[in-house]
């Protein structure tokens, strides 16, 4: 079995770590017949579509390829406690996203915190884009930063800035995008949950919610244990 094959990239201004791994788990037919027979229910935290358990064996299968990524692109070597983790399904239609699902999000201001997209889509699907607020400059928050974009960017809103109801897809008068991974079958990326992202959903994307068809994913959140 051919190791997995791990990238290490720094994008944007602040040259924020991300790394890439191709061939993250030793079986990812075995994941999507998982998910295939698995119970999706509606995501919450603004994900804008279903969500259903992993494979109780899942994080065992990728350990090797999550540590050495941890190690040489973040250098962590500690114990990390695993917050969340799931499939992923992509289901909602774009005009009826809310506010919220059409905007770059952080997932948490902790810069210790790691978040993990796998993509297990064969055709590859859309992948994970990052962004920076053009007003602030900010490509990643912290608790210092956060009041001040929050604060920026709803002025923008409430002054015209509301986008229309579609999926954010490259740049926009708001958001410059500063970096695309492009989702391939058993590729994984890991990068800090504090940047400023969101799945690049392209327009004619399939929202379909049955997992051999849609844009499965898995996704996870891990912090310093």
């Amino acid at each position: 079995m051919t190791p997995p094959d791990i990238v290490a990239r720094r994008i944007g201004n602040e040259a924020e770590p991300i790394a890439i791994i191709d061939g993250f788990h030793p079986d990812p037919d075995a994941l999507r017949s998982h998910a295939a027979t698995a119970p999706f229910e509606p995501g919450r935290h603004h994900y804008p579509g279903l969500r259903a358990s992993l494979p109780a064996t899942y994080f065992a299968a990728v350990r090797p390829a999550l540590t050495r990524a941890l190690a040489g692109v973040f250098d962590h070597d500690g114990a990390l406690a695993l917050l969340d983790s799931s499939y992923a399904l992509v289901t909602t239609p774009p005009a009826r996203l809310t506010l919220p699902q059409r905007l770059p999000h952080v997932d948490a201001v902790d810069p210790g915190r790691i978040a993990l997209v796998h993509y297990l889509a064969p055709n590859g699907g859309d992948g994970t884009a990052f962004y920076r607020h053009r007003t602030t400059g900010f490509e990643r928050l912290d608790r210092a930063r956060a009041p001040i974009y929050f604060a920026q960017l709803d002025a923008e809103l409430r002054h015209g800035g509301v986008p229309a109801p579609a999926y954010i897809h490259g740049s926009t008068p708001l958001f410059e995008r500063i970096a695309l991974v492009e989702a391939r079958y058993n590729r994984a990326v890991l990068y800090r949950s504090a940047l400023l992202h969101s799945g690049a959903i392209a327009p004619d994307a399939v929202l379909s919610d049955d997992p051999t068809r849609g844009r499965l994913t898995i996704t996870a959140f891990l912090a310093p244990g």
